[in-house]
């Protein structure tokens, strides 16, 4: 029931990212506000970005139960707010909330799964949330357009809350964990430097080379803004009590190692499945849905790996082997996405994204397995945070310089 409540809210999560896209010509033909229009999609990604580390401290220090089920309330009241706007300001701000919500459904997902599964089963788990995400990538768009036809814009924010009603009763009822009384302060100003540094990343890769030219004073502002205030994040981090972002757990190189691979996942898996379909549409002369079913070879490649390779780490207590296969795998995939051209046909491509999913069902949840084996138990929190903080930044990073290129 545990198991079944956590993949509910992370479908919530991932699903509510790729299933607005398909509804906002509508959006902005009953609202307005084609100007602003990038903006409901970035207010949300910026709250998500920002609040992940700060939802794994929380948990760390006052318990995982209790910050979970605040975070799905949060997540649903966004939800139906976003539901109820009536202008693109609204809109916005309201999906700013939803994503506050969503930064704490993601990482406090890994975190409960680390908190009561060993060590030795926790791959076979990650494997089904890996599962959980290929399904809301394929299923987002097609679910998006089908409610927008038949029911209007407002019920893609609707549907949210009849599925978190269940996860919050599943997660009230059957989830024990331990309660936690931390003794030291919460960091707001580490928390307030580092939501500084990355809004000001996200928001140069959003706007860079779309709203602003990359050597415009705006990105170049940005840009030191970011640097100075994780500098002085990181300054900060080594002088206080309860750090939200502990600086220690970076000293074990796996820790560190996994990071970096799953900085560069997400750089891959959300750069391709941004631009395929546009490939999809332009060049081989897709419609909007089919180029949605069209991602389905790399997405099944994904799902299929990950539950593959959940099952044999959990079998054999041996994960090494998957981050290695799946480097191989993401870099002949993407040598033979850039072979394509305007004679590509349809299966070829769908054989060259296979290959990359396959490669990204390797890395997906071995690389959070890696982090939450390096980590203490006290630190599973930002553990988990940190890991789907750098795979989210990496995304972010992935979709602005692919389509610069």
């Amino acid at each position: 029931m545990v198991i079944f409540a956590l993949m509910i809210a992370m479908l919530l999560a991932m699903l509510d990212n790729m299933i607005v896209g398909t509804a906002m010509p509508t959006i902005v033909g009953e609202l307005g506000g084609l100007d602003h229009l990038s903006w409901v999609v970035t207010a949300y990604a910026l709250a998500t970005a920002a609040s992940t580390p700060i939802w794994g401290k929380l948990g760390d220090m006052y318990g995982r139960k209790g910050v979970f089920l605040t975070s799905i309330a949060v997540f649903l009241l966004g939800s139906a707010l976003s539901g109820m706007a009536q202008s693109m300001g609204q809109l916005i701000g309201f999906r700013a909330l939803q994503g506050l919500g969503a930064g704490g459904l993601m990482v406090g997902v890994m975190a409960i799964i680390g908190d009561l599964v060993p060590p030795r089963e926790r791959g076979r788990y990650q494997g089904i949330m890996a599962g959980v995400m290929a399904v809301a990538m394929i299923g987002g768009p097609l679910v998006g357009g089908t409610l927008t036809d038949h029911l209007g814009w407002r019920w893609i924010f609707y549907i949210n809350l009849p599925l978190g009603a269940v996860a919050l009763f599943a997660i009230t009822a059957v989830l024990h964990l331990p309660k936690k009384r931390a003794e030291g302060r919460i960091d707001y100003a580490g928390a307030a430097l580092l939501t500084v540094g990355i809004t000001a990343l996200v928001l140069i890769t959003t706007w860079g080379g779309n709203e602003y030219a990359w050597g415009s004073a705006q990105i170049i502002g940005l840009g030191a803004l970011g640097v100075v205030s994780l500098a002085v994040f990181l300054y900060v981090e080594q002088r206080v009590a309860e750090p939200v972002l502990p600086l220690h757990i970076f000293r074990n190189r796996n820790f560190t190692l996994v990071t970096a691979i799953g900085f560069l996942t997400g750089f891959v898996m959300f750069g391709s499945t941004t631009f395929l379909p546009l490939y999809q549409q332009t060049v081989q002369g897709a419609s909007a849905t089919n180029s949605g079913l069209l991602l389905l070879p790399m997405l099944l490649g994904m799902l299929v790996v990950s539950l593959v390779a959940g099952r044999v780490t959990t079998q054999t207590g041996k994960y090494k082997v998957f981050p290695i296969v799946g480097g191989f795998l993401i870099m002949a995939g993407m040598f033979l996405l850039s072979l394509m051209d305007t004679e590509t046909t349809r299966f070829t491509s769908g054989v060259y994204m296979a290959v990359l999913g396959m490669g990204m069902g390797c890395l997906m949840q071995t690389t959070m397995l890696v982090a939450q084996n390096s980590v203490e138990m006290k630190d599973m929190g930002v553990g988990s945070s940190s890991a789907t903080l750098f795979r989210t930044l990496g995304g972010s990073f992935g979709v602005a310089i692919l389509g610069a290129l």
